[in-house]
């Protein structure tokens, strides 16, 4: 009777042993398999607000007043450029415009039969056959000279003003391309072949 009692005892504990045993590995293998999901599911997502109007208002702005498009970019060193650029167009511009104008009133005082503008006599004497130190084919010449380059000067402003429009609606939109978009981080657990063990990482991956 003894013996049959000891017996029930024994075989009880080992059953409770061995469930103990198996539930602690199930928990294990339990924590091993949720734990890459539980990973998994973690994502780290990095949002920017997009401002659609922004490229239109850095536009809109240098527009109005070259380079304050550049400023409202925060590309402040980009302003020098612009107002260097629009002032050397200007400047060719005024010196082309003022060279024409030279040459125009002189030709058109020498159609009028004057002879003393400041291109007949250059150095103060008259030539030995009176004829003029730059003949009138040579102001004609000059004034279609400077009125080729005065238009060209002008087209040239026009063009970097334009530039300086287009630089600030582009800057806008790239500064808002790679940060409008989703990043996503996500960490990830496999399991590796050749080993027991398991190869930990991260995934990135941006979407666009």
């Amino acid at each position: 009777m003894y013996n049959l009692v000891f017996l029930f005892i024994f075989l009880f504990a080992i059953t409770k042993a061995n469930a103990q045993e198996e539930n602690q590995t199930q928990e294990k293998d339990s924590t091993l398999v949720e734990e890459p999901a539980v990973i998994r599911d973690t994502i780290i997502q990095v949002k920017h607000t997009i401002d659609p109007l922004s490229p239109s208002k850095a536009a809109f702005y240098s527009a109005i007043l070259p380079g304050l498009g550049q400023i409202y970019n925060k590309r402040y060193w980009k302003v020098p450029l612009v107002y260097g650029a629009l002032g050397t167009g200007m400047y060719f511009y005024i010196t082309n415009k003022d060279q024409y104008h030279r040459y125009r009133t002189a030709y058109k005082r020498r159609l009028a039969g004057y002879t003393d503008d400041e291109f007949y006599d250059m150095d103060g004497r008259p030539n030995a056959d009176g004829s003029p130190d730059v003949s009138d084919e040579a102001l004609r010449r000059g004034q279609e000279f400077y009125q080729k380059n005065k238009d060209l000067s002008l087209l040239i402003t026009i063009g970097l003003y334009a530039l300086n429009i287009i630089d600030a609606n582009v800057d806008a939109h790239l500064k808002q391309h790679n940060i409008g978009q989703d990043l996503t981080l996500r960490p990830f657990v496999e399991p590796t072949d050749f080993t027991s063990g398991s190869t930990f990482g991260l995934s990135l991956s941006f979407d666009f």
